[in-house]
């Protein structure tokens, strides 16, 4: 078995590309996602190191040292910072020239050979599902012979290896709780609308829905959702407990955590008895009586993509939902306490001057506590970017992210310039937040927990500074 090394590489400030990756941007306000995918390959090989550099604020200067300890390194890339993971392979390599490098993430996964080839240094490429290709890696397997990957063969040309089978018992994964524990320091990840410290898990891989936009589902964990025993979760987050009594909230990044309503609900039922306090992402359809479920056994947050507040747009999208289900649904959250983070996406295919406004007086009818707000992504491997592709959507062949981190509005329509959608996120932020109503509520929040205050307060001066120096066209 080759000691391999797990790198969530140093990019730039603020950006956390090595989380579950649908938004690869830097953030309105500080936040970390767990390196969840890396960590479940640190569980999986022996003598293996998980670092998280972003996280922990490294520098490519702070973990160059570890390339002559390692035979395997494997880089997490993504779309917006490949040219930087490149160069961090090169360091590697020119540290140890015996060092095999490989890739992983949604990114190379959908462009393979491009990917290999963009640096000599990178020797191989782990398509789609990789816990298993790179185990095939580590412990030696010729790379012909293993499936899922993408290589340089003898004579040079790129070889690709037949698809790997996605995972269907996933309750044969080990649980990634002791490597967080070894390797990572729980402080370090932060989201403003969990409470601190957190633990991040996935229980299930996969999406049943088919939006256009998502990167996940189209990419790497497939449109089925495939998910671990709600026995195999109890005990996990059993497990979990017990190595991190710090822990304040535990949160489950499936990508659609309630797909299985009756598996969620047994699931709740069973961490219920633990006493714990956790969250999970979610769709806007949950029934009342499960969300009744769900907030007696400890649920305090759903994270919620509501996308559009235009049922058009939803139905470009392929959102898969009405309206009228997702007000409903909040109803019963704001009845039932259950607190909600809503996600909103501007500049979807359908989008107007008008249905920002729309989208706009939706996001303050449903009323999330907190929100965020981003333009849309076409990601690689996705349906929303063939369609830029083959409609000219696309404002400038520039990439997703400026110089400075932020995000770039990449889509323009003939009747919304990419401009429009730059200045409308702001704008969006400003009319949501900047009201009586929800400045009194978030006073409130404050007003009754003394971290709560403190949080508000650093957030509150990171999204000033967010509104300051986020302009149209500046780079850094």
């Amino acid at each position: 078995m080759k000691k391999s090394l797990f790198l969530n590489p140093p990019s730039l400030e603020g950006f956390d590309g090595g989380a579950g990756a649908r938004f690869q941007a830097k953030r309105e306000v500080r936040s970390f996602w767990y390196p969840t995918w890396l960590g479940q390959l640190a569980a999986l090989v022996p003598e293996s190191k998980l670092v998280d550099a972003p996280a922990h604020g490294q520098t490519l200067e702070d973990i160059l040292p570890l390339a002559k300890d390692f035979e395997l390194l494997v880089i997490y890339a993504s779309a917006a910072t490949f040219a930087s993971e490149v160069k961090v392979a090169e360091a590697f390599k020119a540290a140890n020239p015996n060092l095999m490098i490989g890739m992983v993430g949604a990114h190379v996964a959908t462009v393979p050979e491009p990917s290999l080839l963009a640096s000599p240094v990178i020797d191989f490429i782990a398509r789609n599902e990789f816990d298993y290709t790179i185990v095939d890696v580590a412990e030696g397997k010729p790379f012909a012979e293993i499936d899922g990957l993408t290589f340089r063969g003898p004579d040079g040309a790129v070889v690709n290896t037949k698809d790997r089978a996605l995972i269907t018992d996933m309750d044969a994964l080990p649980f990634v709780s002791p490597i967080y524990r070894r390797d990572l320091n729980v402080e370090d990840y932060f989201i403003g609308y969990l409470k601190h410290p957190y633990l991040s898990l996935y229980t299930g891989r996969g999406c049943r829905s088919k939006c256009t936009f998502c990167l996940w589902p189209q990419t790497i964990g497939g449109r089925s959702y495939r998910a671990r025993s709600p026995a195999s979760v109890i005990a996990e987050v059993t497990q979990a407990r017990e190595l991190f009594p710090e822990v304040k909230e535990f949160f489950f990044d499936d990508d659609t955590f309630t797909d299985d309503i009756e598996r969620v609900e047994e699931i709740a039922r069973g961490i219920g008895k633990l006493g714990i306090t956790w969250s999970c992402n979610a769709k806007a359809n949950i029934p009342r009586k499960t969300l009744e479920v769900l907030k007696a056994n400890g649920l305090r947050v759903l994270l919620v993509g509501y996308e559009s507040g235009v049922q058009q747009i939803l139905n470009n999208i392929r959102k898969g939902l009405r309206l009228d289900i997702m007000r409903q649904f909040a109803k019963d959250c704001h009845e039932l306490g259950i607190i909600v983070h809503g996600t909103f996406i501007i500049g979807l295919p359908g989008e107007t001057r008008e249905t920002i406004q729309q989208t706009l007086a939706f996001a303050k009818e449903v009323n999330p506590r907190t929100l965020q707000v981003s333009m849309a992504a076409p990601y690689p491997g996705t349906e929303l970017f063939n369609q830029a592709i083959e409609n000219g959507w696309f404002q400038k062949d520039e990439g997703l992210l400026r110089q400075d981190g932020w995000q770039m509005a990449a889509l323009h329509y003939p009747h919304l310039s990419s401009e429009e959608i730059f200045t409308a996120v702001a704008d969006f932020y400003k009319a949501f937040y900047f009201r009586p109503s929800k400045i009194g509520e978030i006073l409130l929040e404050m007003i009754q927990d003394w971290d709560m205050m403190k949080r508000r307060l650093r957030e509150g001066v990171e999204f000033f500074q967010f509104l300051r120096t986020r302009k149209p066209g500046a780079e850094c």
